[in-house]
């Protein structure tokens, strides 16, 4: 099958307003930085009915009790639901949705927030599409130094997987709970990342649609630390070997020979070693392509593919 030849399954034409819309907040430790997700939850401008359900992960620093008595539990429609059986972000997801009363699952991380007509956007345009991503900006919530450590997509555009497939993040995303339950929730097996591409890649190829909507923004938290960041861009990179593995059959091609080039040389170019104002960019941005570059070797190896 390939990109091209998908099966008429969408049922994106009668979609409606939904009836309650469920925000799944999977979450891990994460007391520190909860309270501004909620907080912004609270200030949604969206006119219908809605609840939150947070999926706790196995937290050890009082998450639970924090929400069992937090002061915004009542306007939130707030609920905790034990996901500590299976570690990962995607199991957290999939006991979340499971938990969930409405007909449209919209999920966010715990540790970012989103703008004040997030959950009315993506509502709004859902209501065309099996399923919906929205928009990251990350200079209001990160310092100006962190701010310039990842490449952003532009907001206006749909995200594309190296030319293949739209995707969406998971940290902005919604669907419909059928179209949810019909593919089985986010793959757990992808446990070092990438389950919210492999997520849009398989609801794609089964016919449904994934639709954008650029003014449903959320305020995208990065790893504040450069060891955070490398650690985090090895996962990635790994992830993306493996999705290549998954769905090379269906047409995600290789990245190209000159992407390859492009990425040596500005690793060799542009290293911290040479003088900022000669390379202009930052030490964070340095080891963002250096570490995703690791990651995708280590990933082809683990994979048995080729895929830098």
């Amino acid at each position: 099958m390939t990109p091209h030849s998908l099966t008429p399954h969408s049922r994106s034409a009668g979609r409606r307003a939904p009836s309650l819309v469920s925000v799944v907040v999977p979450a891990r430790n994460a007391r520190p930085e909860i309270d501004e997700q909620l907080e912004a939850l609270a200030v949604q401008d969206y006119a219908g009915p809605w609840e939150v359900v947070v999926s706790d992960n196995g937290s050890t620093d009082g998450l639970r009790e924090h929400l069992e008595r937090h002061p915004l539990r009542e306007k939130l429609s707030l609920r905790v639901v034990d996901s500590a059986d299976v570690p990962g972000a995607a199991h957290a997801r999939n006991v979340g949705a499971r938990h969930a009363r409405g007909d449209l699952v919209a999920v966010v991380d715990a540790d970012d927030r989103v703008h004040s007509e997030w959950l009315r956007e993506l509502v709004a345009v859902a209501a065309d599409h099996d399923s919906v991503g929205g928009a990251r900006e990350v200079e209001s919530i990160n310092s100006p130094e962190v701010a310039q450590w990842r490449p952003m997509p532009d907001p206006s555009e749909q995200p594309t997987l190296f030319r293949f497939l739209p995707v969406a993040v998971s940290c902005n995303f919604a669907v419909w709970k059928d179209v949810l339950d019909e593919l089985g929730g986010w793959d757990e097996s992808y446990d070092v990342g990438g389950e919210d591409l492999e997520f849009c890649l398989r609801l794609q190829l089964a016919g449904f649609t994934l639709g954008y909507a650029p003014d449903a923004v959320i305020a995208y938290r990065l790893r504040d630390t450069l060891r955070g960041l490398w650690r985090q861009c090895i996962a990635y990179g790994r992830a993306d070997a493996r999705l290549y593995r998954d769905f090379r059959e269906h047409g995600m091609p290789r990245r190209s020979s000159i992407a390859l080039a492009d990425t040596l040389a500005y690793i060799v170019l542009r290293n911290p070693l040479v003088p900022r104002m000669i390379r202009r960019n930052s030490t964070g941005m340095w080891v963002f392509h250096l570490a995703s570059l690791v990651g995708r070797i280590r990933g082809s190896v683990e994979n048995r593919v080729f895929y830098v």
